[in-house]
């Protein structure tokens, strides 16, 4: 990827209908174009980065044992009449009559749509436990989008369902999740908090919120500080052991971290003061236990053992998978741009050349390229005709975590300067021992 060929449209000043960080540094970087109120464009730098945190999210639900599928996005109102939520959702749904005048929506979730495909599929008891899910875009029209991806109408979102035979089975397929969101988030540079929350229109009273600490966030929130010093780390979970599973949620939800809508002063008064904490959370991600709300009013059964038939247990798990790219980097940046880690960097190193159409320079920088992608690692590789500062403008703006510069003074002593972005501390290595260190960085990433 040529800087030069790439589509990077970025802007040199801050838009003015940006109220937030992560709003105004996307624009700036190009990585969308508002096409109206709440909807965007995906330009090829959020692009990659959405496509980055999308195979993160199947990578986990694929250690969890679940199973992806694809849903439409337009479903038809009759299964939400079945499940009595048609008229109870309210206005943020979008109702569309097709060509014969029947009454559709554009889906803002699938709890209906997966109930009507697991009843016509599965009857048997023996079948079960299971758990299917989808990244799909959803709309939900706002009555006020704001804060770019953070609160848009349409979003892109990880949807998972799980039918099980009884209300333990549901309970751990509640709590796998939960694990399974832990590492998700961990692998994205955050730490998302779960936090005991109301269930909405959803349904159910077991559900917890990802939240995601930051000054621009929606919710209040109440919790204990050590909690945010918890980490699932690379402890090798085995996800069919409901004892192992069940002590990892009990870890992670013991601490008192509670949103405003459920938040006990009483409780959060028994915290030490020292440790006390008042702030405000990104919701990231949301799980759900409602039992048979939707199974009995569709009648999605199946048979058990002694040849009685019971409608299933289920629950809804979701992750905003276009809101995490807002998140991360309302938790990562400066004042100089955003600031990638390493899990969902659209790009692992960006390579300046100081003086492009130097020959010593243009060869070293290509070296450099063609051995990072031998290696599996795709640089950006600025070969502009601009001058030092302008790309090093650009690199700190849409926030690699690692740069190689190259010019000739460095060349004539057989180094070029590796820099971290976080740190912005940069070390003067071979160009061979620079891409040695990338590639070792990025080892536990991949």
């Amino acid at each position: 990827m040529r800087l030069s060929r790439y589509f990077l449209p970025v802007l040199k000043e801050n838009p003015s209908e940006a109220q937030i960080v992560s709003h105004r540094y996307m624009l700036r970087a190009g990585m969308i174009k508002q096409q109206a109120a709440g909807i965007y464009s995906w330009l090829p730098l959020g692009y990659r980065v959405l496509k980055r945190i999308e195979q993160i999210v199947h990578e986990e639900q694929a250690r969890a044992g679940h199973i992806p599928l694809l849903m439409p996005t337009l479903q038809p109102a009759d299964l939400w009449r079945e499940s009595g939520r048609y008229d109870d959702y309210g206005q943020e749904m979008l109702r569309i009559k097709d060509r014969h005048d029947r009454d559709m929506l554009f889906g803002p979730t699938n709890e209906e749509m997966i109930t009507d495909i697991f009843r016509a599929h599965v009857g048997s008891y023996k079948d079960l436990p299971m758990t299917l899910y989808h990244i799909q875009w959803k709309f939900r029209d706002e009555m006020r989008p704001r804060f770019g991806v953070m609160r848009g109408r349409e979003f892109l979102m990880k949807d998972g369902y799980n039918f099980d035979i009884d209300r333990d089975a549901a309970l751990h397929a509640y709590n796998r999740h939960m694990v399974s969101y832990l590492r998700t988030y961990e692998r994205m540079g955050l730490t998302a908090i779960p936090m005991r929350a109301a269930s909405g229109p959803i349904g159910g009273d077991n559900t917890h919120e990802f939240l995601v600490l930051a000054s621009t966030g929606e919710s209040e929130v109440f919790y204990d500080a050590a909690v945010t010093d918890l980490k699932l780390g690379a402890r090798d979970v085995d996800f069919d052991n409901r004892e192992e599973v069940a002590g990892i949620c009990k870890e992670f939800t013991t601490l008192y971290a509670r949103t405003d809508e459920t938040h006990d002063a009483a409780l959060f008064d028994q915290i030490p003061e020292n440790r006390r904490r008042v702030g405000r959370g990104i919701e990231v991600g949301q799980i759900f236990y409602f039992g048979t709300k939707y199974s009995e009013a569709m009648g999605a059964t199946v048979v058990t053992p002694d040849g009685s038939k019971v409608p299933v247990e289920m629950g809804s798990h979701g992750i905003g998978v276009s809101r995490l790219l807002g998140a991360i980097i309302e938790a990562s940046h400066d004042d100089k741009g955003i600031i990638w880690p390493e899990g969902v960097t659209p790009f692992p190193v960006g390579i300046v050349n100081l003086k492009q159409g130097d020959t010593g320079t243009d060869a070293a920088c290509d070296g450099l390229y063609k051995a990072l992608k031998a290696k599996g690692l795709e640089a950006l590789y600025d070969d502009r005709e601009e001058r030092a500062g302008a790309k090093f403008a650009t690199m700190d703006l849409i926030g690699l975590p690692w740069r190689i510069t190259v010019g000739p003074r460095g060349l004539a002593n057989g180094v070029v300067e590796l820099t971290s972005r976080r740190t912005g501390e940069s070390v003067e290595m071979s160009a061979e021992a620079a891409v040695d260190r990338v590639v070792q960085i990025y080892e536990g990433h991949r």
